[in-house]
């Protein structure tokens, strides 16, 4: 076969050939047999034939001479077999290669986390995740839901910490708990004689709300009905990005505020905190990832130590309602 007519062949074949072909083309070169190349195959024996004679037709290349008994190929037919063999060789590789990627967590890997999350949630879980994965370091960075997701699609972080849905092309969410929402308060506040909270006797005038950013900012004011407006019951206009500065200014008698459960101390907050009536607002915790990120095993092992850490009221099933933020 010329250099040249290789060429143009080579082309055309890529064109139109699928691994499955290949596969069948040299299972018959090892039998030089249709039935027992198709049973090698799993395949039947007309599947097998008919694939083979539409690769030719397509190619425009005799790949096999059926005239000899026992078939063989064409020498072009040989040329194209080498071929195939080389590409099914490296295709077995390339799998192994992803196949060993998925189960090695060895390395440096680069998470986010949204700040609402972030200082409750990385004491309860990173030391388990130090001690279990040695070989495994994370770079542990801060960031607010949106930031967050362009990390991921710009490959400026591997994995995400953050509430979701995001619903996102390309953003892959391994959910892992529904953390409530609970109304905080002065002590004396009337709401506070109620054993639960009705969140639509909230009054977004009075709520306490974190800055522009936060999702939890977006989730407070959807728990209370309607959006913010400039005007107050305060007398002044105050946003943090801080949930525990909020709850320092409710300790002062200043208005009431939502939190995420993970950030109440049960000893110091306990006189401040009340539940929500069923169903409870709750947000929904995902590690995020990029879809074409492969080492499961290290989303398995992450998601292992979070579970492991959350108190136990988290893993009982109760009545929620999902509260999204975008």
């Amino acid at each position: 076969m010329s250099s040249r007519f290789f060429y143009i062949f080579c082309a055309k074949f890529f064109e139109t050939m699928n691994i499955q072909q290949l596969e069948y083309i040299v299972a018959l070169d090892d039998h030089r047999h249709f039935v027992e190349a198709a049973e090698s195959c799993h395949i039947t024996q007309p599947t097998l034939t008919m694939q083979v004679k539409k690769l030719e037709d397509e190619i425009g290349v005799q790949i096999f001479n059926r005239a000899k008994k026992p078939i063989e190929p064409t020498p072009a037919g040989e040329e194209i077999i080498i071929r195939a063999r080389q590409i099914l060789r490296e295709i077995a590789e390339l799998r192994n290669f992803v196949s060993n990627e998925q189960k090695s967590i060895e390395g440096e890997f680069r998470l986010g986390i949204i700040p609402t999350l972030a200082p409750y949630l990385i004491p309860r879980f990173l030391p388990q995740f130090v001690k279990d994965n040695p070989k495994t370091h994370l770079h542990i960075e801060e960031i607010e839901s949106e930031q967050l997701l362009k990390a991921l699609h710009n490959n400026r972080i591997d994995l995400g910490l953050m509430v979701t849905p995001a619903e996102e092309r390309q953003i892959r969410e391994i959910p892992l708990f529904y953390e409530p929402f609970l109304f905080y308060a002065p002590y004396d506040h009337p709401y506070m004689h109620n054993e639960l909270i009705d969140d639509k006797s909230l009054d977004p005038a009075k709520v306490l709300v974190l800055t522009e950013g936060h999702c939890f900012r977006n989730q407070t004011l959807d728990i209370c009905g309607k959006n913010r407006q400039n005007n107050n019951a305060f007398g002044f206009f105050y946003e943090s990005g801080s949930i525990e500065a909020l709850k320092s200014m409710v300790k002062k008698g200043i208005g009431y505020t939502l939190v995420p459960e993970l950030s109440v101390d049960p000893l110091t907050d306990k006189p401040f905190v009340r539940r929500f009536a069923e169903p409870e607002p709750v947000r929904e915790v995902s590690i995020v990832v990029h879809q074409n990120f492969t080492r499961e095993l290290l989303i398995e092992k992450l998601k292992e130590a979070i579970l492991d850490n959350l108190p136990d009221n988290f893993k009982k099933t109760k009545s929620f309602k999902k509260i999204k933020w975008r």
